[in-house]
């Protein structure tokens, strides 16, 4: 990459003394021509010297064979903070005046740059920042911005140095692994879920267990009593292999945001959190996960299709993590349509969308279609700021219009919303925050009920 230099402090301060000592010059009665001699022997004595001191900064830069390497994270996560390491290797003995600036993605809020240090040859300086991605997707790093000042001090070399690095930015997972650990301590309601304490009930066959008091008597297990000598009964487990279809909006509904601090809070990126939480425990359950979005431009749908294992939420992962909605209209006939021809098993569809009283029509449609031959659970997102302005306080006709706005808006919605739960009792009114929760609620009270 080619070496750029550009004037320094130290040639600007030198030029200002000789036009400082040109005006004083021809104030003290000195003529024009000379004083433009002057100026002109000024300055071409300063163009030599930065010269001379543009070929030895430059021979001296090169001989130090500077490198700069850079240590990333495998993948970051949405609103987490991340360590990014840098290393500059500089050869020979010279002491360098840096200024280094890593050109890291645009959508990173990065803290400690840039960093201006003295740097010895002969050793490795290592720099260390924090970057917080405030966006999915794909993150790009551009090699390092490193200036130098020469070595006269008259000018500054400007070098690009180290390799071109990409990442990935996954939601931040955060509430899977707590859930995890919940799960495994069997504190599931600190999170907000519920158990159900239902022992040996279930439709598919665990295990032969001794009774307790509680159990059912048609359990019984007859001939393991007989056996053993003592009442044996048959347990029970929630049927496994059967399959969840994530069916997710990208339309315009979905760009709405409550965020306050400006990362992670979006309605789509907690949409994305309740998904790979759902996923999480319906994997646990044994059962297949699958999903697909809707309300993209033409071609630009995904598609994942059912799959079991701890593998398949790394796959949903790696399709899903760069999604974002778009300004698109959200066609639900469309989408119910286009899931009917990947998924002829029937399945668990999870639809998640940003109810209006207006989509009455069209989703009932759509919701009539999947019912043909799946379980549709319905999930919609109310928006925070509509509550906020219900409870806000009426000191003017302007705040006055808001909350009454807001009351008609929430009539109109709520009105629409139980029309549509009156003809299915599965959905979910929901806060953002709050969905995950919901949906893995209502997953595991349909498990028990034996509805798939």
């Amino acid at each position: 990459m080619r070496v750029r230099f550009v004037p320094g402090s130290g040639l600007l301060l030198w030029l200002a003394l000789g036009v400082v000592v040109t005006i004083v010059a021809l104030a003290a009665g000195m003529s024009v021509a000379a004083a433009h001699r002057l100026a002109g022997a000024w300055t071409a004595v300063l163009m030599a010297a930065a010269l001379l001191d543009r070929h030895m900064t430059l021979a001296a830069w090169r001989a130090a064979e500077p490198r700069m390497t850079r240590a990333l994270p495998g993948a970051f996560a949405l609103g987490v903070p991340a360590h990014v390491r840098l290393e500059l290797h500089v050869a020979g003995a010279q002491v360098w005046q840096l200024t280094v600036h890593d050109h890291a993605d645009t959508t990173l809020r990065v803290t400690s740059m840039p960093v201006t240090m003295r740097a010895e040859g002969g050793g490795v300086i290592e720099l260390i920042y924090t970057a917080v991605p405030t966006r999915r997707g794909e993150l790009t790093f551009a090699p390092v911005d490193v200036r130098v000042r020469s070595r006269l001090g008259l000018l500054e070399l400007f070098d690009r140095l180290g390799p071109h690095d990409t990442r990935r930015c996954y939601p931040d997972f955060a509430q899977i692994t707590r859930y995890a650990w919940l799960a495994g301590d069997r504190r599931l309601t600190e999170i907000g879920i519920k158990t159900y304490q239902r022992r040996g009930e279930g439709t598919d066959f665990k295990e032969l267990a001794e009774y307790r008091i509680g159990d059912s008597l048609r359990h019984i297990d007859w001939k393991a009593t007989l056996w053993h000598n003592k009442p044996i009964v048959r347990q029970y487990q929630d049927e496994r292999d059967q399959c969840v279809i994530l069916l997710l909006d990208c339309g315009r509904r979905m760009r709405a945001d409550d965020r306050e601090h400006g990362i992670g809070t979006s309605h789509f990126d907690q949409v994305l959190n309740a998904a790979m939480l759902l996923s999480y425990v319906a994997l646990k359950h044994g059962d297949a996960v699958g999903a697909m979005t809707f309300g993209t431009p033409p071609g630009e749908e995904r598609w994942v299709p059912p799959r079991k294992g701890a593998h398949t939420l790394n796959a949903l992962m790696s399709e899903l993590y760069s999604v974002q909605p778009t300004p698109s209209h959200s066609d639900y006939l469309t989408a119910a349509q286009g899931l009917l021809r990947r998924q002829r098993k029937r399945a668990l569809v999870v639809l998640v969308t940003n109810f209006r009283d207006e989509d009455a029509s069209e989703l009932g449609q759509a919701l009539e279609l999947l019912r043909t031959r799946h379980l549709v659970l319905t999930a919609s997102l109310r928006e925070l700021i509509v509550k906020e302005l219900l409870q806000q306080g009426v000191d003017s006709l302007d705040s006055a219009i808001e909350v009454a706005s807001a009351y008609l808006y929430e009539q109109a919605r709520r009105d629409a919303f139980h029309r549509l739960a009156a003809r299915d009792s599965l959905v979910i009114d929901a806060e953002p925050q709050r969905l995950g929760i919901e949906l893995v609620n209502r997953y595991r009270a349909v498990k028990k009920a034996g509805l798939i």
